[in-house]
């Protein structure tokens, strides 16, 4: 192959006419290979013949360039990859046009990068003609648009991921600070707990603590209330006065009190998110039988990352969609691990593992099971909880076709009860 073959035209040097006479009514791909100005697009027959690899600058050229296409007066298939929203402006206008759009994951095209040309490289060029190439090798599928209510929840938790983030890097911070000044604080409150935050918001330091015993005690009980056991707001106090940390200077005490009052801040809108999403179940049976199973967060952000559980064919796929099937690399002799593709959206796993962990909390056929796994992995916990959520997911695609949750059903009881 050529080296030349990837060698992008500017749209507006090409003879289009010259190409509707070359294409002569035939079916014929656009590839194209997003970026956030720069587009190049490569214009394949069926037979894989590339008539051109051209370029067009977007927003600029985009309209003008979706005209010239419509001159060829063929049936076009455009096929793109999910690039974030860098494409989707130029997918709008290629829609409105009546082209058919469709879709290859990125990785794909990065597996691909050998099989044409034997050359481990990839630009936008090469990246434009093999996506063209694993199109009409029927490795694409149909772009389908989000409705207004998955663009709604995604925007839900994307931001809510955000908000996550966030308060975990602050979280991180405040760690650091209290290993150093407070190190007793975390094994008796937690980092999780609004009253000992507002604490640390309120005073920062131990010694300042100690010195006000009366004021904080009463805040801790007022902000606690009856879920703060008195036992732990004396074991808190006593260790603010005979603490072994090394003391604050003044701008790191500032620094420890703004941290804490931003991840209070992030819990508030964390919590404020999490109610709109649950709030967007609506009347969709599936969709209330997976926010039963797993509560209404968990349901619709699985929905927003992942689609309809009625999209999918099986549940296989469902959980492929989720990054949660497995990988194995072995060769000969040699045998290798099994471990998660992980190749789905990060969101649908974090919420998974702490539905998954929710069900270890109850004294049911998942903690039994899970118990059990853990003592025949020799105490490995991440192993048992994986090959939780991988069964979580699973029975929640048949969930989402209308069955009842029956946690019963997640575990072959001839299995763990015998080693049991």
């Amino acid at each position: 192959m050529s080296k030349h073959t990837y060698r992008a035209v500017e749209f507006q040097r090409l003879d289009w006419a010259d190409l509707r006479q070359r294409i002569g009514g035939e079916r014929v791909v656009l590839a194209v290979d997003a970026a956030k100005t720069g587009f190049v697009g490569s214009l394949m027959l069926e037979s894989r013949q590339t008539l051109t690899t051209l370029k067009w600058s977007h927003p600029w050229d985009t309209r003008a360039f979706v005209a010239c296409v419509e001159s060829l007066e063929a049936p076009v298939e455009v096929v793109m990859e999910p690039t974030g929203t860098y494409g989707d402006a130029v997918r709008r206008c290629l829609r409105e046009a009546g082209f058919g759009v469709y879709r290859i994951a990125g990785k794909r095209v990065s597996d691909a990068k050998e099989v044409y040309d034997g050359v481990a490289s990839l630009h936008d060029g090469k990246s434009a003609y093999v996506l063209g190439r694993l199109h009409l090798e029927g490795v694409s599928s149909e772009w389908v648009e989000a409705d207004a209510r998955r663009r709604t929840l995604h925007a839900y938790a994307n931001e809510l991921s955000h908000y996550c983030k966030r308060k975990q890097q602050a979280c991180n911070r405040i760690e650091a600070l209290l290993a150093l000044s407070w190190p007793e604080f975390e094994s008796i409150m937690g980092l999780q707990s609004v009253s000992g935050l507002r604490l640390l918001a309120s005073h920062g330091t131990p010694a300042a603590v100690a010195a006000d015993a009366d004021g904080t005690g009463a805040q801790l009980r007022r902000v606690g209330g009856h879920w703060l056991a008195e036992a732990k707001i004396e074991a808190l106090l006593a260790s603010a006065a005979t603490s072994v940390g090394v003391p604050l200077v003044a701008a790191e005490a500032e620094q420890l009190q703004g941290l804490a009052d931003e991840v209070l801040a992030m819990q508030r809108q964390c919590r404020r998110l999490e109610r709109l999403i649950g709030a967007q179940a609506g009347e969709d049976e599936g969709l209330k039988q997976q926010a039963a199973a797993v509560g209404a967060v968990t349901a619709m952000v699985l929905y927003a990352a992942l689609g309809h559980p009625q999209s999918y064919p099986n549940a296989g796929s469902y959980a492929k969609a989720a990054g949660l099937n497995l990988k194995e690399h072995s060769s000969g002799k040699f045998k290798g691990q099994l471990h998660l593709t992980k190749r789905g959206p990060s969101v649908v796993r974090f919420y998974l593992y702490y539905a998954a962990l929710r069900l270890i909390s109850q004294l049911g056929p998942a903690r039994r099971w899970y118990e059990v796994k853990v003592a025949r992995d020799g105490g490995c916990r991440r192993k048992a909880i994986t090959a939780l959520m991988r069964k979580l997911i699973k029975a929640l695609w048949h969930v989402g076709q209308g069955a009842a949750f029956d946690e019963a059903l997640l575990f072959d009881d001839s299995t763990w009860q015998a080693v049991a």
